[in-house]
């Protein structure tokens, strides 16, 4: 039997992807997605890395689960604790069941959570919270299920990620053709009002190099996460423009390859005793 919730609409004035479109593009790339997840296996690593020694879980939750890769970390590291995946993409959910790691798979919205208080030592996410519109809502959610002294672990995205790329398209058109994540900021604001404890919080940029750009953009369409900006232009990109595109993002060319920076936000909050 599957459980559901309702997906809370997107407030378009954020600026941020309506989060049935997120749902949807991210269903469809369940397949593709690991063969391409190359910087998603890399932070998440990291943030496994940032757990607190001490932290043994009887329960975690694995927010924002996709493919189920790190539900399966997870379990292999707590190997006694019982764990949940959670995802707001079906597909996702349908394509990491199978594989195991977690004790259930459940589809769900990280602002609504549809889980009872006070279930979990530990919730785990990994560049999923960049699409939540609304933040504060994620931190009372995570508040509310955690037990006391449990703790919230999170990667995200924030405002300077594929600025190459952001940056190459303006030189051709005024359109939004990157998706736009909230700034290191308003993480550091609304993580300081969310009644969490702050063990850690800061940015940490990765670079990824590729030797020409389709070779990005065929890897953001594969892991889902190409333009879902709303007022997004439609329809298919003409060749000039494709080769303007082209023609500015070299300007970026390294001896590495053409880069594409991610400002990825490592947190790690601690709910008090």
């Amino acid at each position: 039997m599957r459980e559901w919730v309702a997906v809370k609409p997107t407030n378009a004035a954020s600026g941020l992807p309506d989060k049935r479109q997120v749902a949807a593009s991210f269903s469809r790339a369940a397949a593709s997605y690991d063969a391409v997840a190359e910087l998603q296996r890399t932070v998440g690593s990291t943030l496994v890395d940032y757990l607190p020694a001490d932290l043994q879980p009887s329960r975690w939750l694995d927010l924002g689960a996709g493919t189920g890769y790190f539900s399966r970390v997870l379990a292999s590291r707590f190997s006694t604790s019982e764990g949940v995946a959670l995802d707001i993409a079906e597909g996702m959910l349908r394509h990491a069941r199978p594989q195991g790691g977690a004790a259930a798979f459940i589809a769900g919205d990280a602002e609504c959570l549809p889980l009872r208080e006070a279930s979990f030592e530990l919730i785990f996410s990994s560049l999923a919270l960049q699409w939540c519109d609304d933040f504060p809502a994620v931190l009372s959610e995570a508040k509310r299920v955690l037990r006391p002294g449990g703790v919230l672990a999170f990667t995200s995205l924030c405002s300077g990620t594929l600025q190459e790329l952001r940056d190459s398209w303006q030189t051709v058109d005024g359109f939004a053709h990157v998706n736009r994540f909230r700034s290191i900021e308003a993480y550091q604001q609304l993580c300081a009002a969310s009644g969490l404890q702050l063990d850690r919080l800061d940015v940490e940029p990765s670079v990824l190099h590729f030797a020409e750009l389709r070779q990005l953009t065929h890897e953001l369409k594969a892991l889902g996460a190409h333009n879902l900006n709303p007022g997004r232009p439609g329809g298919l990109t003409g060749r000039a423009r494709v080769r303007a595109l082209i023609d500015a993002y070299e300007q970026f060319r390294t001896p590495s390859g053409l880069p594409a920076t991610y400002q990825v936000v490592y947190g790690v909050l601690r709910k008090d005793l």
